[in-house]
């Protein structure tokens, strides 16, 4: 019996001392004959901390049945709760509805004991999960928290803590909640490693989701640091994900994607919800440096485990030019979603992506509700940092397709600065990005380069290659390959003989007006005037495109202006002239010809110029069209601006 009690010894040993790993081992080697139900319950945690949580599963329901077994209610309704916190992390939440009820017939008829605390702690976990009723809710945590303090159960009384923080915050209550939480994980060091993790878990997705980043990333540094203290598997896995989601923030992309997918991995038999929003941070950081493929397939994964990647998914389908799918999945997002705290994280998305499909006013209508929420969850005096940044930029862009360049500019400049209280490199480049552009549309230049410099170097150190191709394009700093833009307007004799030579001249004028703004406000220069067109030059094929959409789009805008039409194409040319003012070479006369098959109103482009191109706009197929001077015939799409 001594060579079988050995293994046994130093189990109970290694697992009141949580040594997890060491007393897994042990346990093993013991003779199964040899245990009790005390045993098969610490085996049980050694086993879900090993990581082996089927495992942990069997042997908690054996612990449970020999408890149950024996009239030990108190111990067999623990078990059935732990059991409870194994399937609803799965997303079982039937079979965890199914031992909630064995732990309440368990307790229905004996005296107060710290599992009616624990009982009351999962049911308002349970509930808050559910998205019920706060205010039952928080009463329920309160219970929890009551029962803790009676029975001495010092544990139950700091996830209630938490766990009323969270309610509250989702009520409004924001500074109080996370107040609570902070007590909760300032003295969570002491208690087991579960609830230990649990509280850390709950604070930093509560700070997150109100957009207070910096604490989030203050107790994220404590619970790393508690993380990397246990010799364990699994979920310690969440910590890290709640780490990685600080680490994008803060720009640290090649740590945080590794650190998002090895919590995953680690994590994924544990809490199927924690696991789903790490592949999600995977395609968020992948989704900004342009890696679109790669993104694609961790929203992917984000959406097995559960989750529904917005506003990241509608975003990639915004930068692969799919407006109109863009616009329609955020749209389906927000009217399946109720909670406020996701609504927040949804309307930045539907600003941009209405505003790339010329729907100002549901633009509008988001950044007002989005205005709204961000007032409701203020902490303290004023919104959290990255919720006013939110607001700015949502009204900024909005302001930048209204032409209202001064009121846009002061928009962005607040933006950058809110997002510079986070530490947010990311955010603060885009808002700089945008704030060059409503300079520049100024006639500010010199602030608008000093701003798109700014926003150019952190792209780069980021690696946001799609963010660094844009501020190039805008600083004119890409290479000689030119795309060429031609406009003409269609039936000029016509409308000269039906509007007479005053009229013609005046409207021509405002025709002149607005086709060369939008030209210089996109980085394009005009080259020449071609009779009642224009010949323009480009760095990049996108800034060609958004300037003949800004110019067809801004003839429609007014109430009589002539039908143009738009040729674009992107290739090799040479200076000409004394001065090199000009342009020569077939790229140049692709561009003019591809214009002259255009229709009244369209934009016509080879579909070579835009492959591989990520535009927010469809371009449906025109066919192949024979070019004089061309041997073969060049493959055309439209640019569907409207």
């Amino acid at each position: 019996m001594a060579e079988i009690a050995e293994p046994l010894v130093a189990a109970r040993a290694a697992a009141s001392r949580h040594a997890w790993r060491e007393a897994y081992e042990a346990y093993s080697k013991a003779d199964k004959a040899e245990l009790a139900a005390e045993d098969m319950e610490r085996y049980a945690d050694a086993a879900w901390w090993s990581g082996k949580l089927e495992q942990a599963i069997s042997l908690r329901e054996r612990a449970y049945a020999a408890c149950a077994g024996a009239g030990r209610q108190e111990a067999a309704a623990r078990l059935a709760l732990m059991l409870v916190w194994d399937h609803v992390g799965r997303g079982a939440f039937a079979v965890g509805q199914g031992w909630l009820a064995s732990a309440e017939r368990q307790l229905a008829e004996t005296p107060e004991t710290r599992e009616h605390g624990l009982l009351a702690l999962t049911r308002a976990v349970i509930a808050l999960q559910a998205g019920a009723e706060l205010s039952g809710t928080i009463a329920e945590f309160e219970r929890a928290h009551e029962l803790g303090l009676r029975s001495g159960d010092r544990e139950t009384q700091v996830l209630a803590l938490a766990g009323k923080g969270r309610a509250l915050v989702q009520a409004g209550e924001v500074e109080q909640g996370l107040a609570l939480q902070d007590e909760a994980a300032a003295v969570c060091g002491a208690l087991s490693p579960f609830a230990t993790g649990l509280v850390y878990c709950l604070t930093i997705s509560t700070s997150q989701a109100v957009g207070d980043f910096r604490r989030a990333a203050e107790w994220s540094e404590i619970a790393k640091r508690w993380c990397n203290q246990l010799d364990v598997t699994g979920f310690p896995g969440a910590c890290r994900i709640h780490h990685a989601e600080v680490m994008r923030v803060r720009g640290e992309w090649a740590q945080a994607e590794q650190q998002a997918l090895a919590a995953c991995e680690e994590l994924h038999d544990f809490d199927r919800s924690i696991t789903a929003s790490g592949y999600y941070e995977v395609g968020e950081i992948r989704r900004r440096r342009g890696d679109l493929e790669g993104a694609e397939e961790a929203y992917r994964k984000a959406n097995e485990w559960g989750q529904v990647p917005q506003p990241g998914l509608a975003l990639l389908r915004l930068a692969e030019g799919k407006v109109e799918v863009a616009l329609a999945g955020i749209s389906r997002a927000l009217a399946d979603v109720e909670d406020p705290l996701m609504r927040l994280r949804l309307l930045p998305a539907r600003v941009e992506i209405a505003v790339a499909a010329g729907d100002l006013a549901g633009a509008r209508a988001a950044a007002d509700e989005l205005e709204r929420l961000v007032q409701a969850f203020r902490i303290g005096a004023s919104p959290a940092p990255a919720f006013e940044a939110s607001v700015h930029l949502a009204r900024g862009q909005i302001l930048l397709t209204e032409r209202d360049w001064a009121e846009a500019a002061r928009r962005f400049s607040r933006a950058r600065d809110r997002w510079q209280e986070v530490g947010a490199p990311y955010e603060i480049a885009r808002a700089r990005l945008l704030l060059g552009i409503a300079l520049r549309r100024q006639g500010d230049e010199q602030g608008a380069a000093l701003e798109l410099d700014g926003a150019l170097a952190a792209f780069e150190r980021l690696g946001a290659v799609p963010d660094a191709v844009r501020a190039q394009e805008l600083l004119g700093r890409l290479a000689p390959r030119r795309t060429f833009l031609f406009t003409d307007i269609v039936g000029s004799t016509r409308l000269l003989e039906a509007l007479g030579e005053d009229r013609w001249r005046k409207l021509l004028a405002r025709h002149d007006e607005l086709v060369r703004e939008r030209i210089a406000e996109n980085g394009g220069e005009v080259v020449k005037k071609t009779g009642d067109g224009f010949f323009a030059s480009f760095a990049t094929p996108r800034a060609a495109v958004e300037a003949a959409v800004a110019i067809q789009r801004a003839l429609a805008g007014e109430l009589v202006a002539p039908d143009v039409r738009i040729g674009v194409h992107a290739g090799e040319a040479f200076r000409t002239g004394e001065a090199e003012e000009d342009y020569g070479g077939q790229g140049v006369h692709a561009a003019a010809r591809i214009g002259a098959e255009a229709g009244a109103g369209e934009i016509l482009a080879s579909r070579e110029t835009l492959d591989g191109i990520a535009l927010p706009y469809r371009t449906p197929d025109r066919g192949r069209a024979e070019l004089k001077g061309f041997a073969e015939p060049v493959a055309l799409v439209a640019v569907d601006w409207r």
